[in-house]
């Protein structure tokens, strides 16, 4: 990696928050509100996800609310590819797929309205942090039921620690900052 990429990585990771026991006692939460209050930062973010984004020559990116949204709209619209936004249930109006997935305690449901990927189109699939894997292995699914074929996942921040990468085995993963505990 050159230097410059270097400052740029650790720009980035200046800028996110660290909140201790949040949402729940333990819990050291990874807040990106500085992130996006930094226009200068969030551009090379944006620019850094385009730049490992584009050799993989999507057609489309895909990405679950909220801060999915956030990450991948830049990117699409940097990169001139369409958009697919990954909703909760009862968020999208018309025909939609959905996929339901296990959580920790309970599972939980996406939805993309139906025909919004062709058969054939290669979908990367963009989010702000890969923890478990739960949400983006869902994501892929969801993806694949309308014949897209995805060809990775890519994220701003990683917790290696919870090895969510195993969860999207046939997808070229990658993430601009890794955190190991």
């Amino acid at each position: 990696m050159s230097d410059n990429h270097s400052e740029i990585l650790n720009r980035i990771d200046s800028t996110i928050a660290t909140v201790a026991d949040f949402p729940k006692p333990g819990i050291q939460f990874k807040d990106i509100t500085p992130l996006l209050a930094s226009p200068s930062v969030f551009s090379e973010t944006i620019d850094l996800i385009c730049e490992k984004s584009e050799p993989l020559g999507a057609d489309l990116i895909a990405a679950p609310e909220s801060r999915g949204f956030i990450f991948g709209v830049p990117v699409a619209q940097k990169l001139g590819i369409g958009f697919i936004p990954i909703r909760k249930p009862g968020k999208l109006p018309g025909e939609t797929i959905s996929v339901e997935y296990e959580l920790e305690y309970g599972t939980d449901t996406v939805e993309m309205s139906a025909g919004s990927i062709q058969p054939g189109q290669k979908v990367l699939l963009i989010d702000d942090v890969l923890a478990t894997g739960g949400t983006i292995a869902a994501c892929e699914k969801l993806a694949e039921k309308q014949g897209g074929v995805v060809l990775g996942a890519g994220f701003l921040m990683e917790l290696t620690f919870l090895n969510g990468r195993n969860r999207i085995p046939d997808c070229e993963v990658f993430s601009l900052i890794k955190i190991d505990d």
